[in-house]
């Protein structure tokens, strides 16, 4: 590959996980605090990235694969994505501000593909060169919440509760507008159909895979990932609002260390994995969703804040270890014949229907934890997706029966 083209691919991975990190990680607290958001309505809100996900195979499937350039949908779609951004930027309403933002995630999301698919239509051997790209989108979502707590202070307390977190989209909309331009700069990557002949609905939703159900260790991954989804879910969508009704200072900055883990734990994963095996790997990842929920719970702003910290690190074991693991996992089971299709299943179970579940259920125990001046039972609240992550683990424990699996990369 020529340094001109990863050069495009790097800056191309950098907006584009710049451009989710900007907003998504203070969606929470801006809601709440200056929308005047409920709960319930919050969780609507994130609910819409699952709505994104579940639509995004279709977009991809029928239009990227099958009649136009990917870099060019990915411009238009980012310059489309671009303009809600701006609307969201202005609106007072929830009512309003929830279609701009159902409106966008359906636009966003169809993005991760794409640029996946951009950049490997460059690389003669993605196993060894995509993660050199990749690494740059992990950089662009840090440079985003480290630019919000530490450059513009938008989410300090006084700052918060004037309105400065709605520059966020503002951001986004910028940066949205930069990389729609900018794609049309990119590689051509003509469509799949073009190359390798039409392209069922059965492909599209990864229905072909199915049949992987017929093995028991595969169905309860299958089962293990969705519901895993469940606490994942009251990260994202609680996170945020939690280090800041708490007091912590800088807390999106902060929560950036747990992209940073991300970079680290993947380097240790290839050794834990062949030393480990899959399940093990698999078990320390729950065990780290069931410690990190703990750490929310017990720990606070003072003299226990390294047990916040810890919890945020934590994300790196908890994401890597399981999400990661579980591709390898799956791309063994699944073999040449499905492996796209059977990634693309796992994908619309977890980030469609698994986080459309778990966001739904974090917005109704928020909902219920809730006292009388606004503030939360907070400990309460994150026993929950602890309790949630130990029942999986324990049943994964129980019916995941060992088998060995090389590790890939």
């Amino acid at each position: 590959m020529k340094s001109l083209v990863r050069a495009q691919l790097c800056f191309m991975m950098f907006l584009e996980f710049f451009i989710w990190g900007a907003w998504f990680v203070t969606l929470g607290t801006f809601l709440g605090n200056n929308l005047k958001a409920t709960d319930g309505e919050i969780a609507l809100a994130f609910s819409t990235q699952s709505w994104g996900a579940i639509i995004a195979p279709f977009v991809i499937g029928i239009i990227a694969d099958r009649y136009f350039n990917a870099e060019r949908i990915l411009g238009v779609l980012h310059i489309l994505g671009g303009v809600l951004m701006y609307f969201m930027y202005g609106a007072t309403e929830f009512d309003d501000f929830y279609i701009l933002v159902l409106g966008y995630m359906i636009l966003y999301m169809p993005t991760l593909a794409l640029v996946n698919s951009v950049s490997f239509n460059q690389m003669k051997n993605p196993a060894k060169e995509f993660s050199l790209v990749r690494v740059f989108g992990t950089l662009g979502w840090v440079i985003a919440g480290l630019s919000i707590s530490y450059v513009f202070n938008w989410d300090q307390g006084m700052n918060i509760g004037d309105g400065l977190l709605r520059n966020t989209f503002l951001m986004t909309a910028i940066a949205s507008a930069i990389l729609g331009v900018f794609s049309f700069t990119l590689p051509k990557t003509p469509p799949r159909a073009a190359t390798t002949g039409k392209i069922s609905f059965k492909e599209i939703l990864g229905l072909d895979s199915l049949t992987l159900f017929k093995d028991k260790n595969f169905l309860i991954f299958f089962m293990s990932s969705v519901l895993i989804c469940i606490p994942l879910a009251f990260y994202y969508q609680n996170a945020n609002p939690f280090l800041v009704e708490i007091g912590m200072n800088n807390p999106t900055g902060k929560m950036t260390l747990g992209q940073v883990s991300e970079i680290a734990f993947m380097l240790l994963l290839p050794y834990f994995f062949t030393k480990f095996g899959f399940k093990k790997t698999i078990l320390v990842a729950m065990a780290a969703w069931v410690v990190r929920y703990l750490l929310f719970a017990f720990g606070d702003v003072n003299e226990l804040g390294f047990m916040l910290i810890i919890g945020i690190a934590l994300h790196g074991i908890c994401y890597d270890f399981f999400f990661v693991s579980g591709q390898i996992y799956t791309d063994s089971k699944a073999g040449e014949k499905f492996k796209s299709s059977a990634q693309g299943l796992i994908t619309l179970a977890t980030y469609g229907v698994g986080m459309l579940i778990g966001f739904w259920v974090a917005g109704k125990i928020s909902t219920a934890y809730v006292i009388n001046d606004g503030e939360h039972i907070w400990q309460t609240i994150w026993m929950y997706p602890a309790g949630f992550a130990l029942v999986v683990l324990i049943l994964f424990a129980i019916f995941f029966k060992t088998e060995k699996i090389d590790y890939q990369s």
